[in-house]
Protein backbone atom coordinates (compact mmCIF):
# COMPACT_ATOMS: atom_id res chain seq x y z
CA UNK A 1 0.00 0.00 0.00
CA UNK A 2 1.63 3.62 -0.71
CA UNK A 3 -0.23 5.10 1.82
CA UNK A 4 0.45 5.13 5.82
CA UNK A 5 -2.37 5.44 8.21
CA UNK A 6 -1.62 7.37 11.33
CA UNK A 7 -4.24 7.59 13.58
CA UNK A 8 -3.04 10.78 15.18
CA UNK A 9 -6.75 11.18 17.40
CA UNK A 10 -10.08 9.95 17.12
CA UNK A 11 -10.67 12.69 15.37
CA UNK A 12 -7.82 12.97 12.56
CA UNK A 13 -6.13 10.55 10.67
CA UNK A 14 -3.17 10.88 8.48
CA UNK A 15 -2.85 9.51 4.72
CA UNK A 16 0.78 10.01 4.54
CA UNK A 17 2.02 9.25 0.73
CA UNK A 18 5.03 6.89 0.08
CA UNK A 19 5.02 6.44 -3.20
CA UNK A 20 7.82 7.68 -5.60
CA UNK A 21 5.83 10.27 -7.67
CA UNK A 22 4.73 13.50 -6.62
CA UNK A 23 1.41 12.27 -4.64
CA UNK A 24 -0.08 14.81 -1.22
CA UNK A 25 -0.46 13.35 2.02
CA UNK A 26 -4.33 13.52 2.98
CA UNK A 27 -6.01 14.15 6.44
CA UNK A 28 -9.20 13.11 7.42
CA UNK A 29 -11.90 14.05 10.13
CA UNK A 30 -13.87 11.15 10.06
CA UNK A 31 -17.30 11.09 11.84
CA UNK A 32 -17.37 14.88 12.75
CA UNK A 33 -20.40 15.94 10.21
CA UNK A 34 -24.25 14.91 10.59
CA UNK A 35 -26.24 12.80 8.33
CA UNK A 36 -24.72 9.83 5.66
CA UNK A 37 -21.44 11.21 5.07
CA UNK A 38 -19.93 12.47 8.16
CA UNK A 39 -16.46 12.13 7.07
CA UNK A 40 -14.11 15.49 5.75
CA UNK A 41 -11.32 15.10 4.05
CA UNK A 42 -7.87 17.39 3.54
CA UNK A 43 -6.49 17.53 -0.06
CA UNK A 44 -7.12 14.12 -1.35
CA UNK A 45 -4.56 14.09 -4.04
CA UNK A 46 -3.95 12.66 -7.11
CA UNK A 47 -6.42 9.65 -9.11
CA UNK A 48 -2.68 8.30 -10.77
CA UNK A 49 0.63 9.94 -10.38
CA UNK A 50 3.80 10.46 -12.98
CA UNK A 51 5.30 6.93 -11.89
CA UNK A 52 1.51 5.87 -13.13
CA UNK A 53 0.75 4.52 -9.17
CA UNK A 54 -2.66 4.42 -8.29
CA UNK A 55 -2.94 7.02 -5.45
CA UNK A 56 -6.86 7.19 -5.27
CA UNK A 57 -7.39 3.34 -4.86
CA UNK A 58 -4.29 3.48 -2.69
CA UNK A 59 -5.76 6.02 -0.20
CA UNK A 60 -9.07 3.88 -0.27
CA UNK A 61 -8.12 0.73 0.62
CA UNK A 62 -5.71 3.00 3.63
CA UNK A 63 -9.31 4.36 4.48
CA UNK A 64 -11.05 1.16 3.76
CA UNK A 65 -8.60 -0.50 6.05
CA UNK A 66 -9.66 2.37 9.53
CA UNK A 67 -13.32 1.46 8.90
CA UNK A 68 -14.25 4.41 6.39
CA UNK A 69 -15.21 4.76 3.12
CA UNK A 70 -14.71 7.70 0.78
CA UNK A 71 -18.35 7.53 -0.58
CA UNK A 72 -19.15 9.07 3.28
CA UNK A 73 -17.18 11.76 2.49
CA UNK A 74 -19.63 14.88 3.23
CA UNK A 75 -17.23 17.75 3.03
CA UNK A 76 -13.70 18.53 0.83
CA UNK A 77 -11.42 21.24 2.13
CA UNK A 78 -8.47 21.91 -0.60
CA UNK A 79 -5.33 24.06 0.53
CA UNK A 80 -4.75 24.90 -2.78
CA UNK A 81 -5.52 23.96 -6.37
CA UNK A 82 -2.47 22.24 -7.28
CA UNK A 83 -3.18 19.09 -9.33
CA UNK A 84 -1.32 17.28 -6.66
CA UNK A 85 -3.97 17.99 -3.85
CA UNK A 86 -7.04 18.32 -5.99
CA UNK A 87 -7.55 15.94 -8.61
CA UNK A 88 -9.37 13.15 -6.86
CA UNK A 89 -11.77 15.93 -5.29
CA UNK A 90 -14.12 15.13 -8.48
CA UNK A 91 -13.93 11.48 -8.23
CA UNK A 92 -15.07 12.23 -4.84
CA UNK A 93 -18.05 14.18 -5.65
CA UNK A 94 -18.96 11.77 -8.00
CA UNK A 95 -18.67 8.68 -5.98
CA UNK A 96 -20.52 10.27 -2.85
CA UNK A 97 -23.11 11.18 -4.97
CA UNK A 98 -26.69 9.62 -4.34
CA UNK A 99 -30.66 10.47 -4.96
CA UNK A 100 -33.14 10.42 -2.27
CA UNK A 101 -36.28 9.38 -2.53
CA UNK A 102 -37.75 12.36 -3.81
CA UNK A 103 -35.31 12.09 -6.71
CA UNK A 104 -32.89 15.08 -5.16
CA UNK A 105 -29.56 14.52 -5.40
CA UNK A 106 -26.73 15.39 -3.18
CA UNK A 107 -23.30 15.18 -2.59
CA UNK A 108 -20.02 15.90 -1.33
CA UNK A 109 -19.86 19.57 -1.12
CA UNK A 110 -16.14 20.97 -2.31
CA UNK A 111 -14.95 23.69 0.25
CA UNK A 112 -11.82 26.47 -1.48
CA UNK A 113 -11.00 30.08 -0.85
CA UNK A 114 -12.22 32.01 -3.51
CA UNK A 115 -8.67 33.37 -4.62
CA UNK A 116 -7.54 29.64 -5.30
CA UNK A 117 -10.88 29.00 -7.10
CA UNK A 118 -10.41 32.41 -9.53
CA UNK A 119 -6.99 30.44 -9.88
CA UNK A 120 -8.02 27.44 -10.80
CA UNK A 121 -10.25 29.44 -13.37
CA UNK A 122 -7.48 30.80 -15.16
CA UNK A 123 -4.47 28.74 -14.51
CA UNK A 124 -5.94 24.90 -13.70
CA UNK A 125 -5.90 23.69 -16.86
CA UNK A 126 -2.05 24.92 -17.45
CA UNK A 127 -1.12 23.57 -14.23
CA UNK A 128 -3.02 20.41 -15.05
CA UNK A 129 -1.55 19.92 -19.04
CA UNK A 130 2.08 20.72 -17.29
CA UNK A 131 1.94 16.97 -15.27
CA UNK A 132 -0.14 15.58 -18.83
CA UNK A 133 -3.24 15.38 -16.95
CA UNK A 134 -7.01 16.09 -18.34
CA UNK A 135 -8.43 19.04 -16.00
CA UNK A 136 -11.41 18.42 -13.39
CA UNK A 137 -14.03 20.00 -12.36
CA UNK A 138 -13.77 21.64 -8.83
CA UNK A 139 -17.15 23.37 -8.76
CA UNK A 140 -17.06 24.53 -4.98
CA UNK A 141 -20.26 24.94 -3.00
CA UNK A 142 -18.16 26.80 -0.17
CA UNK A 143 -15.87 29.90 -0.29
CA UNK A 144 -13.71 29.65 2.61
CA UNK A 145 -12.35 32.98 4.24
CA UNK A 146 -9.70 33.62 6.49
CA UNK A 147 -11.23 32.82 10.04
CA UNK A 148 -13.25 30.10 12.82
CA UNK A 149 -14.98 26.98 10.63
CA UNK A 150 -16.96 24.99 13.14
CA UNK A 151 -17.84 21.88 11.89
CA UNK A 152 -19.84 19.34 13.36
CA UNK A 153 -21.84 19.28 16.42
CA UNK A 154 -21.79 18.64 20.25
CA UNK A 155 -18.83 16.41 21.12
CA UNK A 156 -18.04 15.51 17.25
CA UNK A 157 -17.71 19.10 16.67
CA UNK A 158 -14.15 20.16 15.20
CA UNK A 159 -13.42 23.94 15.88
CA UNK A 160 -10.83 25.11 12.71
CA UNK A 161 -9.05 28.05 11.95
CA UNK A 162 -8.86 29.37 7.99
CA UNK A 163 -5.21 30.43 7.95
CA UNK A 164 -5.07 32.60 3.93
CA UNK A 165 -1.58 31.27 3.69
CA UNK A 166 -0.24 32.76 -0.60
CA UNK A 167 3.12 32.78 -1.90
CA UNK A 168 3.38 28.58 -3.04
CA UNK A 169 -0.05 29.59 -4.69
CA UNK A 170 -3.05 32.22 -4.94
CA UNK A 171 -5.94 31.00 -2.79
CA UNK A 172 -3.97 28.69 -0.37
CA UNK A 173 -4.67 28.31 3.68
CA UNK A 174 -3.23 26.08 6.22
CA UNK A 175 -6.08 25.07 8.93
CA UNK A 176 -5.15 25.10 12.78
CA UNK A 177 -6.77 22.94 14.94
CA UNK A 178 -5.88 24.90 18.48
CA UNK A 179 -8.17 22.54 20.43
CA UNK A 180 -5.53 20.04 19.36
CA UNK A 181 -2.60 22.28 18.54
CA UNK A 182 -2.79 21.04 15.09
CA UNK A 183 -1.36 22.91 12.06
CA UNK A 184 -2.19 21.68 8.22
CA UNK A 185 0.22 23.52 6.18
CA UNK A 186 -0.40 22.49 2.51
CA UNK A 187 2.31 23.42 0.34
CA UNK A 188 3.79 26.33 2.77
CA UNK A 189 5.74 24.32 5.17
CA UNK A 190 7.30 20.91 5.10
CA UNK A 191 9.91 18.99 7.45
CA UNK A 192 12.76 21.40 7.03
CA UNK A 193 12.03 22.66 3.91
CA UNK A 194 9.14 24.79 2.09
CA UNK A 195 6.83 25.02 -0.91
CA UNK A 196 8.16 26.08 -3.77
CA UNK A 197 7.47 29.56 -5.81
CA UNK A 198 8.54 28.64 -9.50
CA UNK A 199 4.55 27.66 -10.32
CA UNK A 200 2.54 30.39 -11.96
CA UNK A 201 1.04 32.78 -9.42
CA UNK A 202 3.95 31.76 -6.98
CA UNK A 203 5.51 34.75 -4.93
CA UNK A 204 8.70 33.71 -2.03
CA UNK A 205 8.52 37.28 -1.05
CA UNK A 206 4.64 36.44 -0.09
CA UNK A 207 5.36 33.16 1.15
CA UNK A 208 7.89 34.58 3.61
CA UNK A 209 4.96 36.61 5.07
CA UNK A 210 2.74 33.56 5.42
CA UNK A 211 5.29 31.38 7.06
CA UNK A 212 5.61 34.33 9.54
CA UNK A 213 2.29 34.43 10.06
CA UNK A 214 2.01 30.47 11.04
CA UNK A 215 5.11 30.24 12.89
CA UNK A 216 3.71 32.45 15.63
CA UNK A 217 0.60 29.72 16.12
CA UNK A 218 1.02 27.39 19.39
CA UNK A 219 1.97 23.97 17.31
CA UNK A 220 2.39 20.32 18.56
CA UNK A 221 1.68 18.78 15.16
CA UNK A 222 2.67 20.14 12.05
CA UNK A 223 1.46 17.99 9.41
CA UNK A 224 3.21 18.82 5.56
CA UNK A 225 1.65 18.43 2.06
CA UNK A 226 4.38 16.00 1.24
CA UNK A 227 7.49 14.64 2.90
CA UNK A 228 10.94 15.41 2.78
CA UNK A 229 14.31 13.37 3.15
CA UNK A 230 14.01 15.16 6.76
CA UNK A 231 10.80 13.40 7.03
CA UNK A 232 7.44 13.75 7.31
CA UNK A 233 5.12 14.73 10.39
CA UNK A 234 6.87 17.51 12.68
CA UNK A 235 5.74 16.70 15.93
CA UNK A 236 6.35 17.98 19.64
CA UNK A 237 6.05 21.80 20.20
CA UNK A 238 9.78 22.11 20.59
CA UNK A 239 10.59 20.50 17.38
CA UNK A 240 7.82 22.89 15.52
CA UNK A 241 9.28 25.69 16.67
CA UNK A 242 13.11 24.27 15.24
CA UNK A 243 11.83 23.45 12.21
CA UNK A 244 10.46 27.28 11.94
CA UNK A 245 13.51 28.35 12.74
CA UNK A 246 15.74 26.54 10.37
CA UNK A 247 13.13 27.01 7.33
CA UNK A 248 13.58 30.93 7.95
CA UNK A 249 17.47 30.74 7.99
CA UNK A 250 17.38 29.03 4.57
CA UNK A 251 14.66 31.50 2.64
Amino acid sequence: MLHRSRKLFDNLYAYIWSGQGNNAHTYLFPNVLRGERPHIIVDPGLLVDEMYEGCFDSLTDAMANDGFKIEDIGLIINTHTHPDHCQATETIVERSTRTDGKGKINSAVVAITKEADDYYKVAGERMFNMFGMKVVKLDPLIYLTEGDLSLGKDDKQVNLTVINTPGHSPGSICLYWPDRKVLITGDLVFNGSVGRTDFPGGSITVLKESIERVSKLDVEYLLPGHSTEMGSIVEGKRRVEQNFRAIKFII
